[in-house]
């Protein structure tokens, strides 16, 4: 099966994609430091970048023409900016909200299935409005906008679409949800919204997948048998204070029959060594930064728990969530390697 990736980033999307099955026809990208990792990784055959065909550019002008196959699969991250909660809330009106070069995407390809993710502010109120328009916009791709209309009135037309009694053309079974990546085994509470379609000749049956880790069973792991702490030879001096919790919560096996439990910044980075004391040496990127320092709303990530949504911006933000607070009270930023792992990018 053959996929194609938009908005690629530094590949942690595609590298998913790829590991599901399919193989990519292109992977498209225009940040320069986003290309330079890519086709550095590339370079040192680093699997499954490797096989990748990146192309560098602007997604605006990309020729799905020049695909030599069909493709049974778009994905991407479409720039958060306009919906995140740290930005400027633009929304439809920044022009670095690319869902209209997503629905091209479907609409030229006719993919067999298509599947995007953004941050959870797209389900802000504000937005409520737009992400209808998103959603009947990738359901019914073909219905264009006019030339001189906005795109309310766009809306307004699609809206008449989906009601009607008979729809022809290409159509999609879209559905979306706010998933938290820390359910699924990911060292990092990290909540975005995906939005997933099947082409409806496909008449494919879907549900996103049930969780595999659990909050309770984390909490069930630590304080019913202990099982987190020995596992990490963590002494009880340093277990911190037990937390108030209901019967319901510890009751014996609750969420470890089903779920694992969650991951934490400890596990993700217990096998690293302090980067104070490697002077560079070590793993690649395991490099210590100096200066890191609490302040309002922003004091860095507890050991025992998943970290907080690693963020990039400006001002200061990423700084006050990119930090760790370690069993003796330090405070320190996560090296890059580090802030890889949470993310669960591989080593290499």
């Amino acid at each position: 099966m053959r996929a194609l990736e938009l908005f690629a980033g530094a590949g942690g999307l595609a590298m998913g994609v790829s590991k599901a099955g399919f193989s990519h026809s292109k992977v498209v990208e225009w940040d320069e430091d986003c290309c330079a990792t890519l086709e550095y990784n590339k370079g040192r055959a680093v699997r499954p970048v490797s096989a990748w065909s990146i192309h560098r550019g602007d997604v605006r002008a990309f020729d799905y023409s020049s695909l030599a196959h069909p493709v049974d699969l778009v994905a991407g991250g479409p720039p958060c900016q306009p919906f995140s909660l740290g930005g400027k809330h633009k929304g439809y009106d920044d022009h670095r909200d690319m869902f209209p070069e997503a629905v091209r995407a479907v609409r030229e390809l006719r993919p067999r299935a298509f599947i995007f993710e953004n941050v959870r502010g797209l389900l802000r109120e504000s937005f409520s409005e737009y992400f209808e328009y998103i959603v009947l916009q990738l359901s019914y791709p073909e219905v264009k906008a006019q030339p001189k209309g906005d795109w309310t009135s766009h809306l307004a037309a699609l809206e008449k679409y989906h009601t009607k009694g008979k729809r022809d053309g290409l159509r999609y079974h879209v559905v979306f949800r706010l998933l938290n990546a820390a359910d699924y085994g990911v060292p990092q509470k990290r909540e975005r919204v995906f939005i997933v379609g099947f082409r409806a000749d496909q008449q494919i049956e879907w549900s996103f997948p049930e969780p595999t880790h659990s909050r309770e069973a984390l909490l069930a792991s630590k304080w019913a048998d202990g099982t987190y702490w020995e596992k990490h030879r963590v002494p009880r001096t340093r277990r911190g204070v037990k937390p108030v919790m209901t019967q319901l919560s510890l009751h014996d096996g609750l969420g470890r029959s089903r779920c694992l439990p969650w991951k934490t910044v400890r596990d993700a980075l217990d096998d690293l060594p302090d980067p104070k004391k490697t002077n560079g040496g070590g793993p690649p990127n395991h490099v210590f930064m100096p200066g890191a320092r609490p302040y309002p709303g922003h004091t860095g990530c507890v050991l025992d728990e998943p970290a907080k949504t690693l963020k990039a911006g400006d001002h200061g933000v990423p700084g006050g969530e990119n930090m760790v607070l370690l069993d003796d009270g330090e405070l320190r930023y996560f090296t890059v390697r580090e802030s890889a792992r949470l993310q669960c990018f591989p080593d290499d």
